[in-house]
């Protein structure tokens, strides 16, 4: 099934497609607060996670994104970026049911493996997905209207975020109060809800509207796609300093949550206060 592409739209499809991006914007954050971050490491760790897998589970969403570069090649050669988006996005959230279901369908030990193999999987068409929606709304959303349209995207979806953490935080905790010895399945259910919000963001992408790319006489090749962008100067600076700041980050805050969960014994509902203060 393709969705069709258009070369102008009114007033009133632009506002009604930006309202449909601000939509997927709170569905894909309240998928990704309910199976990421906090969440996931604590799914990982009861499920008999060693540190080093928890460093690769740390590492994978990451190091998948590297599979946007053959992507661009897909997004040229098809130029349907909305059909892309949608079915690498149903691709990826599918894989979120099947972490879901790992204790209710393998031991301890197997499950961490289908574990590492599904985030995996999640990941890699997450990215796919993400190369291009990034081109998509670089055409739709107006030039004008770019750094504050995701300004007011990104305070509502933290807004979510914050609440639906402390949420799922406090649900944890009183799961494994009530059932001590099922507190898997109480992670079981998050990363059910993250599912099942992730499906209404598929729902609200296929509401917008995508404009067409603009037509070229004979595409770049492969190599002069990705070499392109870095002959700005302010774009390789950009990318250093993101390089650097993100090795930063990520070599210790992993690492946060084991610190309080295994060594101080907190409580979900603490760790997650920290990580909403932070």
């Amino acid at each position: 099934m393709g969705f069709p592409v258009k070369d102008t739209f009114t007033e009133e499809e632009t506002e009604s497609g930006l309202r449909s991006v601000i939509k997927d914007g709170l569905a894909t954050q309240a998928m990704v607060t309910l199976t990421g971050g906090v969440f996931l490491v604590a799914f990982a760790l009861k499920l008999g996670a060693s540190y080093t897998l928890i460093g690769l589970l740390a590492a994978i969403p990451p190091l998948a994104q590297l599979i946007q570069i053959p992507s661009i090649s897909l997004v040229e050669k098809y130029r349907v970026r909305r059909t892309i988006s949608m079915y690498a996005s149903a691709g990826s959230r599918i894989f979120l049911l099947l972490i879901a279901l790992i204790p209710f369908l393998f031991s301890i030990e197997i499950g961490l493996i289908f574990l590492i193999v599904f985030l995996s999987l999640h990941a890699m068409f997450a990215a796919i997905g993400g190369c291009s929606w990034n081109s998509w709304m670089r055409d739709l959303i107006p030039q004008n209207q770019l750094g504050a349209f995701f300004a007011k995207r990104a305070k509502l979806t933290i807004g979510l975020a914050v609440v639906l953490s402390l949420a799922a935080g406090f649900f944890i905790d009183q799961w494994v109060n009530l059932f001590p010895n099922y507190e898997l399945y109480g992670y079981s259910i998050l990363f059910f809800g993250g599912f099942i919000v992730g499906l209404f963001g598929i729902y609200f992408i296929s509401t917008i509207p995508e404009p067409r790319m603009v037509s070229v006489e004979r595409g770049p090749k492969f190599f002069e796609m990705i070499s392109q962008p870095f002959k700005n100067v302010n774009f390789k600076n950009l990318v250093m300093f993101l390089g650097f700041w993100n090795f930063a980050i990520n070599l210790a805050a992993p690492f946060f949550t084991v610190y309080m969960l295994i060594r101080l014994e907190l409580h979900m509902s603490f760790v997650i206060i920290f990580l909403v203060l932070s």
